[in-house]
């Protein structure tokens, strides 16, 4: 019983970390207008956190705005 519970665990940490490195900056920078590529090498190259925090200070692109 043990192992699975520590298999789940894990399982569950690899899909959060997938979701915060990957999936939440992609999307974050495609409802920016911004390059979802670009911020999701920031975030693995950096920091997710700091992607995630940079998006939100930044907001839309320039010519997403208009």
């Amino acid at each position: 019983m043990t192992d699975l519970v520590f298999a789940v665990r894990v399982l569950l940490t690899v899909v959060v970390a997938i979701w915060l490195v990957f999936i939440v900056p992609a999307d974050m920078a495609k409802a920016h207008g911004r390059s979802a590529l670009g911020w999701v090498l920031v975030s693995v190259c950096f920091s997710p956190f700091g992607a995630i925090i940079l998006l939100y200070l930044l907001g839309d692109a320039p010519e997403a705005r208009s």
